[in-house]
């Protein structure tokens, strides 16, 4: 996956410009310039890691004279003390490469460890967890990828490769039946086969779009826990539905418990707690 994200150097060179601006003069000061030094990266709170060839990949972009070796790979469960990297070569370059390495280790590790927990919270259960269009900007592949790390499932990457008709959508158009068929209309007219999703906010709305048809996936908004399982059992297995809105790690269970296809949450991308990691003399 990483290497299928084309940016990903220009994002990395973009973070090393806000970052080193016109020097590391704090490292330039007192670091010689022939001075050799080596560093580990290690895990100060269990977790699951994300992030490291993106780690590896600032080191080397910052001086390509270093040598990175990965312990650990995306995806693998961190407890307190394990040694997901070591770096050597110029003390100079590690310390400058130092805090953007960690700032994307951290951040991704942090949203495969929190995905990974609510996943768990759903074992037995049919339903996936999905994730959202809530990224950070020109993060949203990093962090899609940080989510199937920690075991989830994305949903579209963006307004280009899936339609879906949420609430304004349908209200502009002048109703659900309105914009399913213009939906229709455009994507005939386009040449494009994209699936159709369509959020409902009740049942009634629910109806309209049972009887109307047109779509793939039917999302229930904001419904609580006996409303959703009647939605689910009124869908019968018809298309595929999503349950969104509000979702917490307390409530999430139960809403599974419905037998939701899918149940996405926007805050696995953009309410995480960074996982700590901290580069170290070694």
């Amino acid at each position: 996956m990483m290497t299928n994200i084309d940016n990903l150097e220009e994002l990395i060179a973009m973070a090393l410009r806000e970052d080193v601006g016109d020097g590391d003069h704090s490292t330039l000061a007192c670091i010689p310039s022939t001075a050799m030094g080596k560093a580990k990266m290690v895990a100060k709170k269990p977790g699951i890691l994300c992030g490291a060839e993106v780690g590896k990949k600032v080191f080397e972009l910052v001086d390509p004279s270093l040598k990175v070796e990965l312990l650990k790979n995306d995806g693998d469960a961190l407890e307190v003390g394990d040694i997901v990297m070591r770096v050597s070569g110029p003390s100079g370059s590690i310390l400058t490469a130092e805090r953007t390495a960690l700032n994307f280790m951290q951040r991704l590790s942090g949203i495969a460890t929190q995905t990974n927990k609510m996943v768990r919270m759903l074992d037995g259960l049919h339903t996936r967890l999905l994730d959202t269009r809530k990224t950070t900007p020109n993060m949203r592949l990093l962090e899609k990828y940080a989510v199937k790390c920690g075991g989830g499932t994305n949903h579209r990457i963006g307004l280009y490769d899936m339609v879906m008709l949420k609430d304004n959508h349908v209200d502009f158009a002048g109703g659900i039946e309105q914009a399913i068929d213009r939906t229709h209309d455009y994507l005939k007219a386009k040449g494009k086969d994209l699936r159709i999703e369509i959020e409902v906010r009740n049942l009634d709305e629910l109806e309209r779009v049972m009887q109307h048809g047109g779509v793939d996936r039917i999302m229930l908004d904001n419904f609580d826990v006996p409303t959703l399982k009647q939605a689910v059992a009124r869908i019968g297995g018809r298309y595929e539905t999503e349950a969104s809105g509000g979702i917490t790690e307390e409530t999430l269970r139960s809403y599974a418990e419905s037998n939701v296809d899918f149940i996405s949450v926007g805050a696995l991308t953009h309410h995480i707690k960074s996982l700590d990691l901290s580069l170290i003399s070694d």
